[in-house]
């Protein structure tokens, strides 16, 4: 069996160590230097809801990149406006440790390698299967199963068309090319999220250099993991309505910085100008680490989403799967790996003709994707961003009593509803 998967962040990483757990030989194709992708910046694990979804997954058997994240935290049970018992990861050491477990796994990690054309698409009777596509250096690569894990972000034109142009992030499209979708390719259409009647949505925190900041506000970053500052009244930016992270959309986003140590800075906030940053008492020597043009835009996010199965298998084709923000405006690290690990084991399953599998209903898990492609069919649905730490998703997993930081719960729960180390058995 051969899985093919385009893209190389948390998603496409957790669906590439799935199937190849389960003897699949597994091909990665990513367009810039290294995995991870916007998680090689991101940094934030556990906030609410994501304690309950990463449990779940790991008593499915699926966990072992959050294990891989576990050994580089800075810090535990952080709390900021909004969240509570965060933990932050070393954004560095996680994505070096994480691309070591694949190649340990007999992932082969293609670097610097984008996928742009489809070699071999066969049609029948309104479905179509991806036989083989082709990267920028004119290799074919054939699968029995496909994986778009590509994301929603970039390429510049989207920045330019809806968000302030490109600003250096860690994206790099000007660099490594631009995203090329592989459902796009295969003729899928795609939406984008809208956010006051713009397409897509801003990415919702930059990073600075820690290096840069005061002596008083690293030493609360070191200590505590968080540091918060006023933003004096005139100096205020309101830029919450266009976050693609709404769980940071407080009002208290827009009166204070929030900073983070996930090895850089994380500041809350999607930018702010330099100038006016370094108006704000400790930030005067501040200096933006990502994106680079941090205090004049972010990159846009939710330009390219597609409908699907509750299985991850992408609408209108027979063995392609989707992960990540492609599955509808589903944002952050934990879901990311949620829908990874789902598609990687579905790939499989796919290529040795067996039925595709579903989380169960009963969990937070099954019951966010399964909601949230029903909200992806309207066009009210598509205005919203979903994040199991915070907004309308967070909302529904209290009402309906999903949400739990008790292990044993979460367990005893995944067991009742028939997934105890599915990920874990062979099919």
């Amino acid at each position: 069996m051969q899985i093919v998967i385009a893209g190389g962040g948390f998603a496409g990483c957790a669906a590439a160590l799935q199937a190849a757990r389960m003897g699949a030989k597994v091909i990665l194709a990513e367009r810039t230097d290294m995995l991870c992708g916007t998680g090689a910046v991101g940094g934030i694990m556990y906030n609410n809801g994501r304690y309950t979804a990463a449990g779940e997954m790991t008593a499915m058997g699926g966990g072992q990149l959050f294990f891989i994240i576990d050994q580089n935290i800075r810090h535990r049970n952080v709390e900021f406006f909004g969240q509570a018992h965060a933990s932050l990861f070393d954004v560095a050491k996680t994505g070096a440790e994480i691309e070591r477990t694949l190649r340990r796994a007999g992932v082969d990690i293609r670097l610097k390698t984008r996928i742009i054309s489809v070699h071999h698409l066969w049609k029948n009777e309104g479905k179509q299967r991806l036989m083989a596509v082709k990267d920028q250096y004119g290799a074919v690569i054939g699968g029995d199963a496909f994986i778009d894990a590509t994301g929603t972000g970039g390429p510049p034109s989207k920045c330019r068309g809806y968000g302030r142009g490109c600003v250096c992030c860690i994206l790099r499209c000007p660099v490594f090319g631009g995203r090329v979708s592989l459902c796009d390719l295969c003729g899928i259409e795609e939406f984008s999220a809208k956010s006051q009647g713009k397409e897509g949505a801003i990415s919702g925190s930059c990073s600075l250099m820690k290096d840069s900041l005061a002596p008083q506000i690293v030493k609360s970053l070191d200590e505590k993991g968080v540091a918060i500052i006023d933003i004096p009244k005139d100096l205020i930016e309101d830029h919450l309505a266009l976050k693609a992270c709404r769980q940071y959309a407080l009002p208290e986003y827009a009166t204070h910085i929030v900073l983070l140590d996930t090895g850089h800075a994380k500041m809350m906030a999607p930018w702010f100008p330099l100038e006016k940053l370094r108006k704000i008492p400790g930030l005067e020597w501040a200096r933006y680490e990502d994106p680079y043009a941090g205090g004049e835009g972010n990159s846009v996010r939710l330009t390219a989403s597609v409908l699907r199965e509750d299985t991850l298998l992408v609408r209108g084709m027979e063995n392609l799967f989707c992960v990540g923000e492609k599955t509808g405006n589903f944002v952050g690290h934990t879901e990311a790996i949620v829908t990874g690990v789902l598609a990687g084991y579905n790939a499989v399953r796919k290529a040795m003709g067996k039925s595709l599998w579903a989380y169960p209903q009963q969990t937070a898990c099954g019951d966010a994707i399964r909601w949230i492609g029903q909200q992806m069919e309207t066009e009210a649905g598509r205005r919203e961003k979903y994040t199991f730490s915070g907004s309308v998703l967070f909302d529904r997993m209290k009402e309906k009593g999903l949400y739990t930081t008790d292990m044993g719960q979460i367990r005893q729960r995944v067991g009742m509803a028939g997934g105890e180390n599915i990920f874990a058995l062979m099919p």
